[in-house]
């Protein structure tokens, strides 16, 4: 039994339990191995007696534990332990999908489309490990805090349906695919059916089929056509619908054939959405293909309804065996209503249709000829309010307030149930902190809770108010108090100021007002948690930049091809609208460029080329030179050979830097050298050795016009 605290296998410690499902309970625990945090698995206890289950379950488990991918729960160790079986997994902080939808009650189209992509990512990755999910739903799917998403349970899926685990510890049939719901062969196609069952209820916010019971549910996924999600939800693109309908076809050989061509049209139709450019085999043409319209195919259609529900008696694995012909008198006792075509008349239910729309129209008249008259002056709104007790509020007479001390009017005002604001400017006639004037002369009825604009003298000087704007909130109100200023924070959002400093301040930096005033400082609480940060999408295709802003709640704008002087990003974005980090509002379009690759720029060289004698003093008029000119890439453009000095060189289309240079090669033969025997007299001639050389004279080319 697992309790907090144990440690399994001698390394993972038991932290808490964080979650239980049909099959096992998952715990967080800690890796004292490779000190990170991870998930533990635990079978349950009717699964671990069952010796074929767990002996199946580590032989998938243990597959699955080869899989590492970015959008899957990565296995990373599977174990035993005093008869407790478990896998240790990644620890992803977040919430499952079936959560996310119930949150949101549905997805957009571009949301739910992204996480359709990074979801087939993960079962791709899984199909070319030959290894089959079996139970792709959203309950086996993780939204990560930071928005990535991961499938899990691979392998345990397998295991579980091989030992014929009831559907109530298995999980829901909403999502399995009528080879599945039969008995029978399940393969990569039965996740590709699973996943469009996913997408629709990621798209509706419901899934196609329902019943009493899981048997009556899996008959529908025999029988039934296929919902289409846009009957629910109408402004679904055609090709997210077409995609739907591919991914659910009854015969696995109709479907998508693996998951590479769901994920292509998935990114397609983030591009083209309105395009209809999925195709669907017909099934009636010999192995040609058509392409499905939005009305054909899985169109649910209209047919009787039983009255009695006998589903639930049959057997999955009977679903599919022809019915015995009736008789016409057998089938008239059969009890099904035909759905009505027109509602029955109702004289009674008329007549109260007919009142209520007097009245409406009668209302609807009122209120127009009540804002015309409004309009016109006719009618007086505060007149009409004074004949109703509850809507007039009681009088009161505006006190003189000119020449009181501030204290003394909000005292005063404050009695006679009238509210007021404080402004202050400078006064060379009254003191600091005296009244000065109001927006409202003393003697004049207003209503009780009116507000009242008072003026009040800042003095003949004032103090003026330090600027703490961009400061944090501790060194502003530090300054601030020092100078005899109380201070008050309010908190506001802010994609520029840091969190925690100061956005503005009120009264304003530089304004003068009296000690002791209230300074309001307007906090940045940090980014506007309803804005999204843009990422950047450089050196990306213009398919993977279109999925990765989509993902974030984002949209493409303009795409357009242009030159970029850096070759390596040819074929890849070198532009966008909107800087990495900056903070926008869901749905902004970023505007993207794609490279072309460089400007095709072409040089010409037309220069007399001077000897090697330039460089190389013991040159030898007359000797023969091999002369190359050559880019600085290596490319070599002219080679010839002369004795002769200068040469003519005329070139033009040169392509590369404008860069050159010009190669010497020749022999140079040394003097004969004499020597004198200082003993005999006699002199000796030792002749000269050939010696090779190469000479290397860098110029430039002349950019053509």
């Amino acid at each position: 039994m697992i309790k907090i605290g144990m440690l399994l296998g001698d390394r993972y410690e038991i932290l808490e339990k964080i979650g239980t499902g049909g099959m096992s309970d998952v715990y967080k625990a800690k890796d004292h191995k490779l000190y990170r945090p991870v998930a533990v698995k635990v079978l349950k206890q009717e699964f671990s007696e069952n010796t074929n289950f767990v002996a199946k379950f580590r032989s998938e488990a243990q597959a699955a534990a080869g899989l590492m991918h970015s959008n899957i729960v990565n296995v990373y160790d599977v174990g035993e332990e005093d008869d407790i079986y478990y896998i240790v997994m990644e620890l992803v902080e977040g919430i499952t999908l079936k959560k996310y939808i119930e949150k949101k009650a549905r997805l957009s189209v571009k949301e739910a489309v992204s996480i359709a992509i990074q979801v087939s990512m993960g079962i791709e990755a899984a199909h070319n490990n030959h290894i089959i999910h079996r139970d792709i739903k959203p309950q086996n799917i993780i939204i990560s805090k930071d928005g990535k998403v991961k499938v899990t349970d691979f392998g345990i899926a397998k295991a579980a349906t091989s030992n014929t685990i009831t559907s109530n510890v298995m999980g829901s049939v909403h999502y399995t695919s009528p080879e599945q719901a039969r008995g029978g062969y399940s393969d990569a196609k039965s996740d590709i059916y699973s996943l469009g069952v996913t997408l629709f209820e990621m798209l509706t916010g419901r899934v196609p089929f329902n019943g009493e019971t899981t048997v009556a549910i899996a008959i529908k996924h025999i029988q039934d056509p296929m919902p289409s999600p846009r009957d629910f939800v109408p402004e679904i693109p055609i090709s997210v619908e077409q995609i739907v309908y591919k991914c659910t076809q009854k015969s696995p050989d109709r479907r998508y054939q693996k998951m590479e061509e769901v994920i292509e049209d998935l990114k397609h139709s983030l591009i083209s959405p309105d395009e209809n450019f999925v195709v669907i085999d017909d099934g009636e043409t010999s192995g040609q293909t058509r392409v499905v319209t939005g009305g054909e195919g899985n169109r649910p259609k209209k047919k009787p309804v039983r009255k009695d529900n006998d589903e639930e008696h049959l057997r999955l694995n009977n679903a599919e065996k022809p019915r015995p012909k009736k008789s016409s008198a057998s089938k008239s006792r059969e009890p099904f209503v035909e759905e009505e075509e027109e509602d029955e008349y109702d004289p009674k239910m008329e007549r109260v249709t007919t009142v209520l729309a007097v009245i409406a129209a009668v209302l609807i008249g009122c209120i127009i000829l009540f804002i015309a008259g409004k309009t016109l002056g006719i009618v007086d709104l505060e007149e009409i309010k004074s004949h109703f007790g509850t809507e007039k509020n009681e009088e009161v007479e505006m006190p003189e307030v000119s020449g009181m001390s501030l204290t003394r009017a909000k005292e005063m005002l404050s009695g006679l149930g009238l509210d007021y604001e404080v402004t202050y400017e400078e006064s060379a006639e009254y003191a600091e902190d005296i009244v000065t004037g109001s927006n409202i002369k003393a003697g004049r009825k207003v209503a009780s809770g009116t507000v009242v604009q008072l003026t009040v003298s800042a003095g003949k000087e004032g103090v003026k108010v330090t600027d703490v704007s961009g400061k944090s909130l501790a060194e502003a109100t530090a300054l601030l108090e020092k100078e005899g200023f109380q201070v008050s924070k309010n908190e506001a959002p802010s994609d520029t100021v840091e969190k925690g400093c100061v956005i503005s301040q009120s009264p304003a930096a530089g304004e003068k007002v009296p000690r002791g005033t209230a300074v309001t400082l307007q906090v940045s609480s940090g980014p506007d948690s309803s804005k999204v940060s843009v990422p950047s999408v450089m050196g990306m295709s213009e398919m993977d930049a279109t999925v990765t802003l989509t993902e974030l709640g984002l949209a493409v704008g303009s795409v357009e091809e242009v030159n970029y002087e850096d070759a390596a990003f040819t074929g890849l974005v070198c532009y966008q609208s909107y800087s990495v980090g900056d903070y926008v509002d869901p749905g902004t379009a970023v505007d993207i460029k794609i490279s072309k690759g460089p400007v095709d720029v072409t040089y010409a060289f037309n220069a007399n080329v001077e000897g090697p004698a330039l460089e190389d003093p013991t040159f030898v008029s007359g000797t023969v030179v091999t002369v190359i000119l050559a880019t600085v890439e290596g490319q070599e453009l002219m080679r010839t050979e002369t004795a002769a000095f200068p040469v003519t060189m005329n070139l033009s289309g040169i392509k590369g830097s404008g860069m050159g240079k010009v190669i010497f090669q020749y022999t140079a033969a040394a003097q004969p050298v004499t020597t004198t025997d200082p003993v005999t007299g006699e002199s000796v001639t030792t002749p000269g050795v050939e010696e090779p050389k190469m000479i290397e004279r860098p110029v430039q080319f002349v950019p053509e016009s």
